[in-house]
């Protein structure tokens, strides 16, 4: 059979569009979208990871998603799906060893990464919808509304999850006045 087949060599103008409005996506909400999976694997590699598969399956919805759709969403609730699912699989608890240091001046940065570090400790020692709770509301600053679409559940539950994760943050790092600012 000669000639190359429909659309393998010679792209139409409908495909270019397509790939240049995703390049533009891509590279504007790249980003953000890394700070957001960063805090959900806390690990750089794994949140590389999961913002490749995430932004995989938007590119291959992406014509479904151009026709009125919002591309962030969807790329930002394959994420949490991809990593509760990770969640799932793993059941291996992770620890840090050791313990922390004592408290220093506010104005020492190794302080601040050493609240982060616990911040982090804490976060991961939540059930996996509690952190995803606490994550899109405190860290992505989404309503409940939000929220419970992104999770695909109630707002009732999303309160609930809400408050039973702050009292076991409480409990865990009660060095650190969890009243201040996350109160919604």
């Amino acid at each position: 059979m000669t000639g190359d087949p429909v659309g393998v060599t010679a792209r139409s103008p409908v495909v270019k569009q397509v790939t240049s409005d995703f390049d533009s996506f891509f590279r504007g909400r790249t980003p953000a979208l890394l700070r957001t999976a960063y805090l959900l694997t806390g690990d750089r590699h794994l949140a590389e990871d999961l913002v490749q598969d995430a932004l995989a399956r938007t590119f291959r919805a992406w014509r479904r998603l151009a026709d009125g759709g919002n591309p962030e969403a969807y790329a930002r609730r394959v994420m949490y799906h991809l990593q509760v699912s990770m969640w799932r699989r793993r059941r291996v608890v992770e620890t840090m060893p050791g313990e922390l240091p004592e408290r220093r001046d506010s104005s020492d940065h190794a302080h601040h990464a050493v609240e982060r570090l616990a911040l982090r400790r804490a976060l991961q020692q939540l059930p996996v919808r509690q952190r995803a709770v606490i994550i899109l509301r405190y860290f992505e600053d989404y309503s409940e509304a939000e929220t419970a679409h992104m999770l695909a559940c109630r707002i009732g539950t999303v309160k609930s999850h809400t408050a039973r994760a702050l009292r076991k943050l409480r409990e865990l790092m009660p060095e650190i006045n969890l009243s201040e600012g996350v109160t919604r």
